[in-house]
């Protein structure tokens, strides 16, 4: 196992929560796990690619979702001017430009804390799931849509993530 069960840090989804509760359960759940399988890495150990002619990285996908999160809450729902943070003007500039700097890391896990900080305050307000936003693909978009979409989000970079930190120091698991 990754971590002992009396020493993971991570807090279950509430069994009997209502709807909001338990998806927020479930996206700070998924959000945690990325955060563990980045712990206690240098940034040497975060930079590192998944393999030869991949920029696929545990710091990448820091910066990624740091750029999901703000695209989502900030962008779509509130409907605010937000360019992305990394991937401007190279689309996979999230991934790319994540080399092994302790600036960079720091600058990674501010970005990342504050798109989880903003998107949080914006689900708090939210007076019901079906606050709508706008997606140029798909159109209007609910609050609740959005938030399993994240959950799914965090849920299949999390499975990169398990591979990424299996191969620095062979922590598999959870």
């Amino acid at each position: 196992m990754f971590v002992e069960q009396e020493s993971d840090p991570r807090a279950d989804a509430p069994l009997q929560g209502d709807e909001r509760a338990t998806l927020l359960g479930f996206l700070k759940w998924q959000r945690d796990t990325l955060a563990l399988k980045c712990s206690g890495l240098a940034p040497g150990d975060l930079a590192r690619r998944a393999i030869e002619r991949s920029s696929l990285s545990l710091l990448g996908l820091v910066r990624h979702m740091a750029d999901v999160e703000r695209s989502w809450f900030r962008r779509r729902l509130a409907g605010l001017d937000a360019p992305p943070h990394y991937r401007l003007p190279d689309a996979d500039g999230d991934f790319d430009g994540a080399v092994a700097d302790s600036d960079v890391v720091d600058e990674a896990w501010d970005r990342w804390r504050e798109e989880i900080s903003f998107a949080d305050q914006f689900v708090a307000e939210a007076v019901d799931l079906d606050v709508v936003g706008y997606e140029q693909w798909r159109g209007a978009i609910s609050l609740r849509w959005v938030l399993v979409h994240m959950i799914e989000e965090y849920a299949r970079h999390n499975g990169h993530a398990d591979l990424l930190r299996q191969r620095i120091d062979g922590r598999v698991g959870q």
